[in-house]
Parts: structure tokens; sequence; C-alpha cells
């Protein structure tokens, strides 16, 4: 999450009086919770004059399994690190292992930044 300014306390506990009201580049958003079903997007301003395109749902992926890259469909959500509740929600993160229709893979990309999942071939032990 993006920097959201200085702490309203003091390391010690006390108060801290604020100097100024927080910046525009100090916002904060909502995570964008990517969930596994028909795709849908939402553009979003950033910094600059970039824009970001966030998956709110997908159902593809680009899966590289050595040199070669393939687009499978993803199934369902196997393992997430990030956090245990997403693996029965179906959310994609990055670091997720997901089943897809190449086999089971871990996305690489972030879905709910750069709108895509991007991900890479695990072998199954």
């Amino acid at each position: 999450m993006k920097d959201q300014g200085r702490s309203k306390r003091k390391r010690t506990g006390g108060r801290l009086k604020p100097s100024h009201k927080k910046k525009r580049h100090q916002l904060g958003r909502q995570p964008t919770e990517t969930t596994v079903g028909e795709p849908r997007f939402r553009v979003v301003d950033s910094r600059g004059s970039k824009k970001k395109v966030r998956a709110l749902s997908t159902n593809v992926a680009q899966v590289a399994d050595g040199g070669e890259v393939s687009e499978a469909d993803i199934e369902n959500v196997v393992d997430n690190p990030s956090n245990v509740n997403y693996i029965r929600r179906n959310i994609i993160t990055k670091g997720a292992i997901i089943d897809t229709s190449e086999g089971r893979a871990r996305v690489t990309s972030r879905p709910g930044q750069d709108g895509q999942v991007n991900a890479v071939l695990v072998d199954e032990e």
C-alpha cells in the first residue's frame, strides 16, 4: 500500500499535532481482490498521467513452461500464502498457486495492479 503520511503518535505513545493535511500522493485505496470468474476490469488514475487497469475478476492466465508461453483457463485457487481465507474465496494475488487447464501454476504478476495474470508452471510432487 502507498505511504499514507506520518503517524499520529510518537514512538513513546504521545500525540503528534499534524502540521498539514494529507497530500494527494499519500492517497490510499482498498486492495483489489481479484477473483476467478467472468473477466471484469476497472481503470483507475495513478500518479502522473498514468492509468492502472485493475482486474476485478478473470478466468485466463498466461502460463509459462520453460520458454513456451500459452494461454490457459483458471479453474480455482489451490494455495495462497498471503492469506489462507483467500483460498476458499478464490482470490488471486501474487504468489498464489492456481489450477489451470495446463496444470498447477504460481502467479508471478499482480492482477490487482496490472490487470493480467502471468504464471509459471510448478512441479507437482
